[in-house]
């Protein structure tokens, strides 16, 4: 069951994966072509500059290292591969492989954070890859070795990503913390985006309309939730949420794009909407019955 807590939490992450949705088609109508990285940079490292300059609180000890660490897992190296697969695969297939997200945090998750994995949530988990398949993907896709190894790479990079940023917890305040990410993050990202796509292009009013929702709305804001709820929910409550990602960029493709919806697309939807919720229910766990107290205090005293 859910308590009103633990559900109004979740509801506020799960705007973080809503906004991800948003990216495609802000990339597509706002964002100069073939600039991948320029995005993956420009959305990171203003935003964590930012956040740092509001909160002007820098990392201490060992949060210095640790803040590259999960900069560079959650953000840096997680863009680099999403952008590489998105551009060596259509993006149903990237789309397909990065929702085995879920399975791995969990996996890692009874790794790392010694939380019991249950077949249900296996289960959960390869439901909401096959929803996502049906959602995004197409008969005629074609595969690509580099894109698939890209693809399944920033799932596994972010699943550890998520799975350490709740091992180590942060004494600062989330605004910080999320700050100190982005920035790691961001200058990661700066060389390569300039040693694959060279200096960045004279910007139209739309190209900056673009990048200041990324930046703004799609990293700082989003991150922040996003991280909010690792602190109170455990890695794998938070990443089934995002296979809500593709939900919203498919539905925006719909409305706003008039592209096509076919039935099994909608089946597709639902399946990942009904793995959302069994992701999040839990079982009452039922108390033991009073008349074995008896018998388990005499086994105490043999």
């Amino acid at each position: 069951m859910l308590s009103n807590r633990r559900l109004s939490v979740l509801l506020v992450t799960a705007i973080t994966p809503m906004l991800w949705g948003t990216t495609y088609l802000v990339t597509t109508e706002f964002l100069p072509p073939h600039r991948p990285l320029l995005a993956a940079l420009l959305r990171s490292l203003p935003a964590g500059l930012l956040l740092v300059a509001l909160t002007r609180v820098l990392p201490r000890g060992s949060w210095w290292w640790r803040a590259l660490v999960l900069g560079t897992l959650n953000i840096g190296a997680f863009n680099a591969l999403l952008f590489v697969g998105a551009y060596r695969l259509p993006g149903g297939v990237a789309a397909t492989v990065g929702a085995i997200q879920p399975l791995l945090v969990a996996l890692l998750s009874a790794g790392l954070l010694r939380q019991r994995i249950s077949l249900r949530t296996v289960l959960t988990a390869l439901a909401g890859v096959f929803g996502v398949g049906l959602l995004v993907l197409r008969a005629t896709a074609h595969l690509d070795t580099w894109g698939v190894l890209a693809a399944l790479g920033g799932a596994v990079v972010m699943a550890f990503g998520v799975v350490l940023s709740k091992r180590w917890t942060s004494p600062a305040p989330l605004l910080a913390t999320t700050g100190w990410q982005l920035v790691a993050g961001g200058l990661v990202l700066l060389p390569v985006a300039f040693l694959v796509e060279g200096a960045p292009p004279a910007f139209t009013a739309r190209n900056l309309v673009g990048y200041a929702y990324l930046t703004i709305i799609g990293s700082a804001v989003a991150y922040a939730l996003w991280f909010r709820g690792l602190r109170e929910l455990t890695p794998t409550d938070v990443t089934f949420l995002g296979l809500l990602s593709p939900v919203m960029a498919t539905t925006l493709g719909w409305l706003v794009l008039d592209q096509h919806l076919t039935v099994w697309q909608a089946l597709g939807g639902l399946i990942v909407l009904a793995a959302l919720v069994s992701a999040q229910v839990r079982r009452k766990v039922r108390p033991t019955p009073a008349v074995e107290a008896p018998a388990l205090a005499a086994a105490g005293e043999r």
